[in-house]
């Protein structure tokens, strides 16, 4: 049974529709990726999944049917969502916006476990535990981010642009990360406009044009389409 199973999923935006009768699956331990230019429903998919639109058709996680679940319930399953432009809270502390990934839980031996696991994945977070968010750079804010999406222990994990913005070398490390959370367990459904690099780390991909599928299947068979190469990685 997949973990994740999106049948005929539909989105509107008042009139206009964003995202047009989509299915897709994810089993546990796999990270699949969307791909397509701006516009494409990527992140109007996740939104959907993750509770936050009401969309038509059904959303099946964990064996379950959660087409419009409120997220905090989601959440408490198992179901975290990253979104695009990170959503930290810049007057609060790196620490305090950690805390924040740890509210639904009541197991403190085991958050104490996780806080000094996400600093030996995000060193640099540990150096700034102390600092308001809003001062880190761009590339800190997205680790702390994801640090604090991984203390709520997901079971799947929606990532939304998580290079959005970076310089080359911080999205190099960022894809690095993204691979050792998934090699520790977490499944991923990645939303990502550098499509070289998500075909990269993902098993499979799902290609979206203006709010359908395009093309569908495994990643690495993807990123050898000529018709993929040309429109999304600039060869």
């Amino acid at each position: 049974m997949p973990l994740l199973k999106v049948e005929n999923l539909s989105v509107r935006y008042g009139s206009i529709r964003a995202v047009t009768d989509i299915s897709f699956s994810i089993e546990q331990g796999e990270i699949l990726t969307l791909i397509g230019a701006n516009g494409a429903g990527k992140t109007t998919t996740l939104r959907a999944v993750s509770g936050m639109l009401k969309p038509t058709g059904s959303v099946h996680f964990n064996g379950h049917n959660i087409t419009g679940t409120r997220p905090d319930i989601l959440l408490r399953q198992g179901l975290v969502h990253c979104p695009e432009g990170r959503g930290i809270f810049s007057n609060m502390t790196v620490l305090e916006n950690l805390e924040l990934g740890t509210f639904t839980r009541h197991d403190n031996e085991q958050i104490h476990h996780d806080m000094q696991s996400m600093f030996t994945l995000f060193p640099r977070i540990k150096e700034r535990l102390k600092q308001n968010a809003g001062t880190l750079s761009g590339g800190e804010q997205q680790m702390l981010a994801i640090a604090r999406a991984l203390l709520a222990r997901p079971k799947l994990l929606l990532l939304d642009e998580p290079s959005l913005g970076l310089a080359p070398q911080l999205v190099q490390t960022i894809f690095k990360i993204i691979r050792e959370i998934n090699e520790q367990g977490v499944t991923i459904l990645l939303v990502e406009q550098n499509a070289h690099m998500a075909l990269q780390v993902a098993h499979h991909a799902v290609v979206l044009e203006t709010g359908s599928i395009a093309m569908t299947g495994p990643a690495s068979e993807l990123a050898k389409s000529d018709a993929v190469r040309k429109a999304y990685l600039g060869c």
